[in-house]
C-alpha cells in the first residue's frame, strides 16, 4: 500500500506530471512572476446565478466584411469581384448572402444563426475594433486582451480585472476556464484561472483510491511549504473534485442540440455542461484559429465558408443547448483586427483594422446589426484601404460588463477610457 507521505519528488514521479497537474503547471507558467500563482478565493462551491460570460477569440483576423455582408454597398462588390457574396437577390447565385436587415446580411454558411438573429438573441457591430494601428497579429491580439490597446502597463487582461473587481461572494477554484493548452491572455489576472481541455481527463493518474491518497500526500506536502502553496494544494483538489462532480460522461445536450465534431464545439458543449452544472463558472475563453487568410480565401465555399460553418454551427449548437438559459448567459466574438476592404492578387485579403463582433445572450435589444457606417468609399476608408472604425470594441465589453455581468468598475477594467453607448444590452 502506498503510504500516506511521500516526497515532492515521488509524488511527481508517481502520478504528478499527469493531466491536471501538465494543464495547471501551463495555466500558472504563462502568468507573469509578480501574479500570484493558484491565489484562489475561499475554496466554498458557491451557486452564481449572474450572466456567464463566454468570450470566444477568431485568431488571424477574421474577414468580417465576409461574415456580416454590407450587400446594400455597391463599393464592397466593386472591391471585391473575386470574393464577394452574392447579394440576396442576385439571380442565378446561389448560395448567396442571407439578407438581416435590408443593408448587412450573413454569410450563406451562418445560415444556423438566421433563426437567433430573428428570434433578437444575437446581434452584430460593425466597423468596430481596437483604435491601436497595428496590424501585427500578435501585438493586436494582445492589446485587445489586455483591454489597453497600445499599452503594456498592465500584464493582466480585460476578464481577469473584471473577475478580480467584481463584488460576489464565488469562491469556486472554477470561476474562469480557458479551453486550451494555456491561459489566455484575457483572463490572467488575480483570480488564478484554470487551463483546460477536458472535463473527464482532470484529475490525477490511477484509480479514485491512489488518486486520492496521492491527493492527501499534495496537501500534505505543500502545508509544510506555508499556507499559500497549502492553499494552492486545498484549490486543486477542489477544482478535481468539482470537475469529477459534473459527470460529464453523462452529459446529454438539452432541447435536442447535436454539435459537430472538432475542438470548437467540444470546448462549448463542455461549457454549456458547466454552466448547466452551476459550479461557479463565471468566465470561459474559447479560440478558434485559421482566419489568416492571405491567399484562397473563397467566397461562398473555401476556406473561410469552412470556418464560418465551423464557428456557427458550433454556436447553434450551443444556444439550443442553452435554451431559457440563455437568458444567463452573454457570449461575445471578436477577432484582432479585419481585413483590407480591396482582395489581394492571391484572391485572399491582406491585414487591415476594422471589424466586427458578434453578440449572442437572451438579453438583446434585438436589433441584426448595430453600425455608424460610414461606407467603403476609398476617400472614408481608414489609410484609404481599411474599414475605418467608428466604435471601440471596448464600448461593447463595456454595455456587457456593466449591463449583463453586473460590474461597474469600468476604469478599473478598461483604465483611461471613456465608454460610449451602443444601445445592445437590456439591463
Amino acid at each position: 500500500m502506498m503510504a500516506n507521505t511521500i516526497s515532492r519528488r515521488a509524488f511527481l514521479r508517481a502520478g504528478g506530471s499527469a493531466a491536471v497537474m501538465t494543464q495547471m503547471a501551463a495555466a500558472q507558467a504563462a502568468l507573469p512572476r509578480w501574479m500570484p500563482r493558484l491565489a484562489f478565493a475561499p475554496l466554498t462551491q458557491t451557486s452564481v446565478r449572474g450572466d456567464v460570460l463566454v468570450s470566444i477569440f477568431l485568431r488571424g483576423g477574421a474577414d468580417t466584411l465576409n461574415m456580416i455582408v454590407p450587400h446594400g454597398e455597391d463599393a464592397y462588390y466593386r472591391a471585391r469581384p473575386q470574393l464577394a457574396i452574392p447579394r440576396p437577390d442576385a439571380a442565378g447565385s446561389d448560395p448567396k448572402t442571407i439578407d438581416l436587415d435590408g443593408f448587412f446580411g450573413l454569410h450563406p454558411s451562418m445560415e444556423r444563426l438566421l433563426p437567433i438573429f430573428q428570434a433578437g438573441e444575437m446581434s452584430a457591430v460593425h466597423a468596430t475594433g481596437s483604435p491601436n494601428e497595428t496590424r501585427s497579429h500578435f501585438e493586436a491580439m494582445d492589446f485587445m486582451e489586455r483591454g489597453t490597446p497600445g499599452d503594456y502597463g498592465l500584464n493582466s487582461g480585460w476578464i481577469g480585472r473584471h473577475l478580480a473587481t467584481i463584488q460576489n461572494a464565488n469562491g469556486s477554484p472554477v470561476r474562469a476556464i480557458g479551453w486550451g493548452t494555456a491561459v489566455q491572455q484575457a483572463l490572467r489576472g488575480a483570480i488564478s484561472p484554470i487551463a483546460l481541455q477536458s472535463i473527464v481527463d482532470y484529475h490525477l493518474a490511477g484509480d479514485t483510491a491512489a488518486a486520492a491518497r496521492m491527493l492527501e500526500s499534495l496537501s500534505s506536502l505543500y502545508a509544510l511549504e506555508g499556507e499559500s502553496l497549502y492553499a494552492s494544494a486545498e484549490a486543486t483538489r477542489s477544482a478535481i473534485n468539482i470537475l469529477a462532480g459534473v459527470g460529464y460522461q453523462n452529459y446529454r445536450p438539452q432541447n435536442g442540440a447535436e454539435y459537430p465534431e472538432g475542438e470548437f464545439a467540444m470546448a462549448l458543449r463542455q461549457t454549456a455542461a458547466l454552466i448547466r452544472a452551476d459550479v461557479g463558472l463565471e468566465a470561459a475563453c474559447i479560440d478558434l484559429g485559421g482566419w489568416d487568410t492571405h491567399v484562397a480565401q473563397g467566397s461562398v465555399d473555401g476556406i473561410m465558408a469552412r470556418l464560418l460553418r465551423q464557428l456557427s454551427d458550433g454556436l447553434a449548437a450551443f444556444h439550443t443547448d442553452m435554451g431559457s438559459d440563455m437568458r444567463r448567459v452573454s457570449v461575445v466574438i471578436m477577432s484582432e483586427f479585419g481585413r483590407r476592404v480591396e482582395e489581394n492578387g492571391g484572391r485572399g485579403t491582406d491585414h487591415g483594422h476594422g471589424g466586427a463582433m458578434l453578440v449572442m445572450s437572451g438579453n438583446l435589444t434585438g436589433t441584426p446589426v448595430i453600425a455608424d457606417w460610414r461606407g467603403l468609399e476609398r476617400d472614408v476608408l481608414d489609410r484609404g484601404e481599411d474599414l475605418p472604425i467608428t466604435t471601440d470594441y471596448r464600448d461593447v465589453l463595456t454595455e456587457m460588463l456593466t449591463l449583463r455581468l453586473g460590474n461597474d468598475n469600468i476604469n478599473e477594467i478598461f483604465p483611461d477610457f471613456s465608454p460610449s453607448g451602443v444601445g445592445l444590452f437590456r439591463a
